[in-house]
């Protein structure tokens, strides 16, 4: 009997619900503990600010994790946040095939992984638009696709707005993703 070489989706479909994001990269499992508060406030934000835009003129649909996202049959991945255009990638497993963006929030168990093996894949399986949020540094960089790696589009920290690129009118207000919760501001903390 031979045993797997590369892991695919039906390994992914029976791992156990115990919080973890599973995920499969290129055949190998990858396994992170459930996010931050302050990793879910910044997502839930700019996922705001995703669906305003593409929402609003049917130009798309935005997810947010867990999605999960099968680009083969042995990359099968779950981004903080996606945008799929296209809706024949839609299926009951979840996204099928490389949506137009997918959005990675750094976070201490992630952040070497989102910059660099994540950023390879995405761009070599034709991921067009991949951003990394920074929650620590307040920052946002917006990448492009470039043959089949990335290059910075654009980026934006602190307390600015900037477009997005590849997007007219898509205004990012990236100050808001960093404000504290409503809850710390009213205790003063």
């Amino acid at each position: 009997m031979a045993l797997k070489q590369k892991l695919d989706y039906s390994d992914l479909a029976s791992a156990p619900a115990d919080r973890l994001r599973y995920e499969i990269l290129d055949g190998e499992l990858l396994v992170t503990p459930a996010p931050s508060l302050v990793h879910q406030r910044v997502s839930r934000r700019l996922q705001r600010q995703l669906e305003d835009y593409f929402h609003a003129a049917g130009r798309g649909e935005v997810f947010d994790a867990p999605t999960d996202v099968i680009l083969t049959p042995h990359d099968v991945v779950e981004p903080d946040l996606v945008v799929v255009t296209d809706a024949r990638q839609f299926s009951r497993r979840g996204v099928e095939g490389p949506p137009t963006l997918v959005v990675e929030i750094l976070s201490p168990a992630t952040r070497d992984r989102d910059q660099t093996l994540k950023a390879r894949r995405y761009a070599a399986l034709g991921i067009p638009h991949y951003w990394i949020v920074d929650p620590d540094a307040l920052r946002i960089a917006f990448h492009r696709a470039e043959g089949s790696s990335y290059v910075v589009a654009a980026d934006a920290e602190g307390d600015t707005t900037v477009e997005a690129p590849g997007w007219p009118g898509l205004t990012i207000a990236v100050g808001e993703l960093w404000k504290p919760s409503p809850l710390e501001r009213a205790d003063g903390a």
